[in-house]
C-alpha cells in the first residue's frame, strides 16, 4: 500500500506557482459562507464533502460544473486548501485515495494567505 504521506505547500510556493504556473489548479474546500468573504484568485470552490464526487465526474461534466478543466491523476500542480488547514488535508487525502498522486495541501489556508496579502 502506498503511504499517506500528504505534501504540504508553502505560502511562497504557492505564491510563485500562481504566478509562472499554466496547470496549477487551486480547490478552496470552504463552504460558500468562507468563500464570499475572499478567495485566493483563480480557485476553484469545491466544498470539501463533495471532493470525491467532483473529482470521480467524467472530464466533461467536472468542466460544465465548475469551469475549469479536470486535472490529470498525475496532474503535478493540484492544492487544496481551507480556513485553517485541517478540511484542506481531508480533501488532499480524499485526492490520493483517488489516484491524484501530487495532491498537496496548502496548509497554512486562506486564513494565512489573507494576512500575507494584507486582505
Amino acid at each position: 500500500m502506498a503511504s499517506s504521506v500528504t505534501k504540504d505547500i508553502s505560502y511562497e510556493d504557492l505564491k510563485a506557482l500562481l504566478g509562472n504556473s499554466q496547470n496549477l489548479l487551486v480547490v478552496d474546500v470552504r463552504t460558500n459562507e468562507e468563500v464570499d468573504k475572499g478567495q485566493i484568485q483563480g480557485s476553484v470552490h469545491i466544498p470539501v464533502d463533495t471532493v470525491d464526487a467532483a473529482f470521480a465526474m467524467a472530464p466533461e461534466e467536472f468542466k460544465a460544473k465548475f469551469g475549469v478543466t479536470k486535472p490529470p491523476q498525475d496532474a503535478p500542480e493540484l492544492v487544496f486548501h481551507c480556513q485553517m488547514g485541517k478540511r484542506g488535508l481531508n480533501a488532499t487525502n480524499k485526492a490520493h485515495q483517488l489516484g491524484y498522486v501530487n495532491a498537496r495541501n496548502y496548509a497554512g489556508g486562506y486564513k494565512e494567505w489573507s494576512e500575507k496579502e494584507g486582505k
